[in-house]
C-alpha cells in the first residue's frame, strides 16, 4: 500500500503513524513544509524504525513543500490535525478518491479497549492525566486491565495499540482539530452503523475562545468540540461544566449527563461541586448520598485545577471506581508538565512552568492560583507571544495580582503593550531572547517570591511549539538562577 504522511511533525502523531505503517509493509512518502534540519529528531527516529523493520520498507521524503501528485497517487493519506480540512492538497486526494486518515482514526478503528475521551479549551491535559493516574493506581478496576494515556498530550495512541486487549482502559485527550477530523466517521468494525468515536465517558473541560484565527467564530470552534459525544448513547455518559456551553453539551448529548460546578447543584441534577469553605469536591449519587471525590488540598494549585479534578472524578465514578479510591488517586496526582508545573527552587524563589497556557484566560488563572496577597502577589509573571486573534482583556484585568510583568516578543505582546499602557500597568520587555527575559525576572524577584512563565499566547516565532517553549524556559531558569 502506498501511504502519504502529511506532516511528520515533532509531536509524535505523524512519526508514529509512519512507524506503525512501516511495520505493516507500507510504501511511505513523508511530506512536510518544514525542512530537514527542523525535523531532524523525527527523521532520525523514523530512519531507525525503517532499518529495524523486518520488511524491505521504503521511505521517500518531500520536505519544505508538498507535491499535489503525491496526494493523487497515494492509496491513503495520513494528515496532521494542524492541516485545515480545506487544504487544496487534501481536496486533490478526495477528488482522486483517496482514503484520508489520522493516527487517531487508525487507532480507534483497531482498539479493543474501553475509551474515555477528554476535550476542552483549557484543562484537558490535566483532566486526562488525572483520569489516567487514578485508573492506573486503583486496585478496583473490575476488568483487571491496564490503563493507557494518549492523544493531543503528545503521545500517539498508535505507540501502544499493539499492547491493548479487552479490559484495558484508554484515556485520549482530543483537540478540536482532532475531533473535527472524526466528524461523521463510521467504524469499519463489525457494527457498521456505529460511530468511529464512541467513548464510554466523554469529558468536556472549560470552553474559552481559542484558535479563532482558524475557526473565525466560537460557534464553529465549539462545533468540533461537540463531536466528542455525538457517537454516544444511553449506555455512556457525558461530563461537562455548569456554564452556557456545558449546559448545551449535556442537553444535546444522548448519554447520561453529569455536571460539575463551583457551587452546590440543585436537587435532581446529577454531578458534583466544590464545597466552601473547605474546598473539597463532592458528588451526589443516584440515592441522594454525597461523597467526597476531590481533596481540599490537592498537589496541583489553583481553583480551576480543582474543577478539572472534579470533572475527572465524576468520569471515574461513572467508570465504576469507588469514591474512596477516586479521592485517594486524585490526592496523589502530581500534575502535568507545562501546566503550573513547580520545577525549580533557588534562592528562596519558586519557579513555575505554565507554557501550556496559550490563551489569555489561562494566564489569568495562573495569576489567580499563584498571585494574591497584600504585597501585590509576589508573583513575577513572564507572559506574551504570538496572537491567535484573541481578546486579552482577561489577562490585563488580572495583571494587578503580579508584582512584576515580563513580556516575551510577539504579535500578542504588541497588543498587550497597548492595553497595559492604557491601564497604567508597568512591564519590562518585550524580549526576543529568553535568557534576557529570565534575567529580568530574576532581577525583579526576592526570596519568598514566585516566578512563572504563563504566556497566554501561542509559541510560534521564538519557539517550535509550547512544549519547546516550556523546556527552554526550564533550562534557562536552571542555568541562570544557580549562578
Amino acid at each position: 500500500m502506498k501511504v502519504l504522511i502529511m506532516g511528520l511533525g515533532l509531536h509524535g502523531g505523524g512519526l508514529e503513524s509512519a512507524r506503525f505503517l512501516l511495520k505493516r509493509g507500507a510504501e511511505l512518502t513523508v511530506t512536510d513544509l518544514r525542512d530537514e534540519q527542523t525535523l531532524a529528531p523525527s527523521i532520525e527516529r523514523l530512519e531507525a524504525a525503517r532499518k529495524d523493520s523486518s520488511r524491505r520498507a521504503s521511505v521517500r521524503y518531500v520536505l519544505g513543500k508538498h507535491e499535489v501528485d503525491d496526494f493523487k497517487n497515494a492509496d491513503m493519506v495520513i494528515k496532521n490535525p494542524g492541516v485545515p480540512p480545506d487544504s487544496p492538497f487534501l481536496q486533490a486526494a478526495r477528488l482522486a478518491s483517496r482514503r484520508i486518515e489520522t493516527d487517531i482514526s487508525l487507532f480507534l478503528d483497531a482498539s479493543p479497549a474501553r475509551l474515555t475521551a477528554v476535550t476542552g479549551s483549557k484543562g484537558k491535559s490535566t483532566t486526562a492525566s488525572a483520569l489516567h493516574w487514578a485508573l492506573a493506581h486503583s486496585g478496583e478496576k473490575k476488568t483487571g486491565g491496564k490503563a493507557y494515556l494518549g492523544g493531543n498530550i503528545t503521545v500517539s495512541p498508535l505507540t501502544f495499540l499493539d499492547e491493548l486487549k479487552e479490559g484495558d482502559d484508554v484515556v485520549l485527550e482530543l483537540s478540536s482539530w482532532q475531533l473535527g477530523d472524526l466528524r461523521g466517521r463510521k467504524t469499519n468494525k463489525n457494527h457498521a452503523d456505529s460511530m468511529l468515536l464512541k467513548p464510554k465517558a466523554a469529558v468536556l473541560t472549560a470552553i474559552m475562545p481559542d484558535h479563532l484565527d482558524r475557526y473565525g467564530s466560537m460557534e464553529s470552534y465549539v462545533a468540533d468540540k461537540r463531536v466528542i459525544y455525538q457517537g454516544q448513547d444511553s449506555a455512556d455518559f457525558t461530563v461537562a461544566g455548569d456554564d452556557h456551553w456545558g449546559r448545551s453539551f449535556l442537553t444535546e448529548s444522548k448519554a447520561v449527563p453529569l455536571m460539575y460546578s463551583r457551587s452546590l447543584l440543585p436537587e435532581g441534577v446529577s454531578g458534583g461541586w466544590i464545597e466552601e469553605p473547605n474546598g473539597s469536591g463532592y458528588a451526589r449519587l443516584s440515592d441522594g448520598k454525597q461523597v467526597e471525590l476531590v481533596p481540599a488540598r490537592p498537589l496541583v494549585p489553583g481553583r480551576h485545577q480543582k474543577q478539572n479534578l472534579l470533572a475527572a472524578g465524576l468520569a471515574l465514578l461513572g467508570l465504576g471506581l469507588s469514591a474512596e479510591s477516586i479521592r485517594k488517586g486524585l490526592e496523589t496526582f502530581p500534575g502535568v508538565e507545562h501546566r503550573l508545573e513547580l520545577f525549580h527552587q533557588a534562592g528562596g524563589i519558586r519557579f513555575y512552568n505554565d507554557s501550556a497556557a496559550t490563551i489569555p484566560e489561562a494566564a489569568a488563572a495562573a495569576l489567580e492560583a499563584l498571585g494574591g496577597g497584600t504585597d501585590g502577589g509576589r508573583l513575577i509573571l513572564v507572559t506574551g507571544g504570538t496572537d491567535k486573534n484573541l481578546d486579552f482583556s482577561p489577562l490585563v484585568q488580572a495583571a494587578g495580582r503580579a508584582k512584576a510583568l515580563i513580556l516575551l516578543a510577539g504579535t500578542g505582546s504588541e497588543k498587550l503593550r497597548a492595553l497595559f499602557h492604557d491601564a497604567g500597568i508597568a512591564y519590562r520587555g518585550p524580549f526576543d531572547d529568553l535568557d534576557r527575559a529570565v534575567t529580568a525576572a530574576l532581577e525583579a524577584a526576592a526570596p519568598g517570591d514566585r516566578v512563572a512563565l504563563s504566556p497566554g499566547c501561542a509559541s510560534f516565532g521564538m519557539f517550535l511549539n509550547e512544549f519547546d517553549r516550556g523546556r527552554k524556559w526550564k533550562e534557562a531558569v536552571r542555568n541562570l538562577s544557580n549562578k
